[in-house]
């Protein structure tokens, strides 16, 4: 019943926000839009059409806000009313009453917020989805430090878990009804949405997540993110270091500061594309909401990383597959594209490699004839989505949230540099590490990393074979039985052979009856 009364709300706010009517009105076709004029008598819809699309997405809850945080980096797709409106979702939302928020912190640390803070800032400085942040500073007792407060909204959990509920419906009829339900996995996509989702609902994991950023960036000159005070950490509330900067979203005030934007542009791929395939272990909500540019100057123009909820990690399975899928695109070597779709089992065995390859083709090189600042990743992806469909290409949930980042990253990266080309930027870096995988130096590390194990297995292989030995022998197997034995032959000749020549030379030595020029050559 909650989730047929959460359909009659969302069905409610799409007619009240006239939705319907937008959505309509970008058909050309015209009885379409005959259709939109008839459907929209008697509803007074004088907002314009991208305010009442972030008003709906804000009244729906935080699912629908992060989906118009997606929606709003992508200004290359959408009209520019509606990508400025939904810009505002990314940390604009109305914020909860500030005494609720006090309350919450005084509860998760059993104490008045006097005592944990010097000074607390009532008004939030920023307003999320998921949580509002105020700006402290700690007693001089803690170093007085200044530092930044996150605070979950009231009742996350109820809102969320009743959206969760009916997405995983809405994924077991699409799994059922629709013949491209197993090809697509939708009940698998939205699990694993859920667990993000839940995951950014315990802040203490948000504070964990950015800790294992700022270990793995340290050596990466282009990005700052906060350190935690893991003493006033809980579930509800975190406390880090505060960061001064300027939203990147600020393009004007970034240009007057004197900020390289095509050095910025090319800083946050390397940056994504490091954290992906170096680290497995990348920054999945990179909307501008969350990204700063610092103008100090000891830090001038680097990326300073804000909101750690949501993170993404890749096996290394993954990371290789993808690595060759980028470089085998880069090279335009087609037919390995199709191979490397083949081998990792994401398309049935017995599809014909020509004719994939054949496919990727028509999708990838119309957009390597265009100019560089042209190719869109984003069209080529959703080109090559639609061409998954015929080879029944099984969809990787996995790999969603890469997915969606990446088209964050080109979005982000356009708007600093329209001239960004993508693909160029980040060939070098892929080849660089595919080299890294392969060869003497990458066995090296491998054999190091591995080192501690092999100490420990080493010693007990001698007894494991033995086992083994035992366990194959004691089976009612003629032929098997007949392989030991003649085995056993072998290793008695073998011995047999060993104590002659040894035998032989130790003769030779104590007798001196042959030169010792001889036995050098003998040997």
């Amino acid at each position: 019943m909650r989730r047929l009364l959460r359909l009659f709300k969302i069905f409610s706010v799409i007619l009240r926000y006239g939705l319907d009517e937008i959505a309509l009105s970008g058909f050309r076709h015209p009885w379409l839009r005959r259709l939109s004029r008839v459907l929209t008598l008697g509803r007074s819809l004088t907002i314009p059409r991208g305010e009442r699309l972030r008003l709906a997405l804000e009244s729906l809850g935080p699912i629908f806000v992060k989906f118009g945080q997606v929606l709003s980096t992508r200004r290359d797709l959408l009209p520019p009313d509606i990508a400025d409106e939904l810009a505002k979702l990314q940390d604009r939302v109305p914020p909860f009453d500030s005494d609720t928020a006090v309350a919450i912190i005084e509860r998760a640390f059993g104490k008045p917020i006097g005592v944990l803070f010097a000074t607390f800032e009532r008004k939030p400085v920023a307003s999320a989805s998921i949580a509002q942040v105020h700006f402290a500073t700690l007693p001089a007792s803690q170093g007085g430090a200044e530092v930044a407060v996150k605070v979950l909204r009231p009742g996350m959990h109820k809102v969320i878990e009743e959206d969760l509920a009916l997405m995983h419906t809405m994924a077991a009829l699409v799994d059922r009804l629709w013949s491209e339900g197993r090809r697509l996995k939708p009940r698998e996509v939205v699990a694993e949405f859920d667990n993000y989702l839940h995951d950014e609902l315990d802040l203490v994991r948000e504070a964990a997540n950015g800790a294992q950023l700022r270990r793995n960036m340290a050596s990466l000159d282009l990005i700052l993110i906060p350190e935690m005070h893991w003493e006033l950490c809980r579930s509800e509330v975190i406390v880090m270091q505060r960061m001064y900067g300027v939203p990147i979203g600020r393009i004007d005030a970034l240009r007057a500061a004197g900020v390289d934007f095509k050095q910025l542009a090319k800083a946050g791929v390397d940056i994504f594309f490091t954290q992906v395939f170096r680290d497995g272990f990348f920054h999945a909500d990179m909307h501008p909401g969350n990204i700063m540019v610092s103008l100090q100057p000891e830090t001038f123009g680097r990326y300073i990383a804000l909101d750690f909820g949501i993170v993404g990690t890749l096996s290394d399975f993954d990371k290789d597959y993808l690595a060759q899928n980028f470089i085998a695109f880069f090279r335009r070597d087609y037919k390995r594209v199709a191979e490397l779709h083949v081998e990792s089992g994401w398309v049935p065995a017995d599809v014909r490699i020509d004719e994939l390859e054949a496919a990727v083709r028509s999708v990838c090189e119309p957009q390597f004839a265009r100019p560089l600042k042209d190719i869109s990743l984003g069209q080529v992806l959703m080109r090559l989505f639609q061409v998954s469909r015929r080879f029944k290409v099984e969809i990787q949930p996995q790999l969603v949230l890469l997915q969606k980042t990446l088209l964050n990253i080109e979005g982000l990266g356009r708007e600093l540099d329209p001239e960004l080309d993508l693909w160029t930027t980040a060939q070098p870096f892929l080849e660089k590490w595919m080299k890294s995988q392969v060869g003497w130096p990458a066995f090296r590390d491998k054999l190091k990393n591995e080192s501690t194990r092999y100490a420990q297995y080493l010693p007990e292989i001698p007894r494991l074979l033995h086992q083994a030995l035992q366990a194959h022998e004691r089976r009612d197997d003629p032929l098997l039985r007949e392989l030991l034995q003649e085995q056993r032959r072998t290793n008695q000749l073998l011995q047999i052979l060993m104590a002659f020549v040894v035998g032989f030379i130790l003769a030779v030595l104590l007798l001196g009856a042959v030169d010792s020029r001889w036995l050098r050559w003998f040997f």
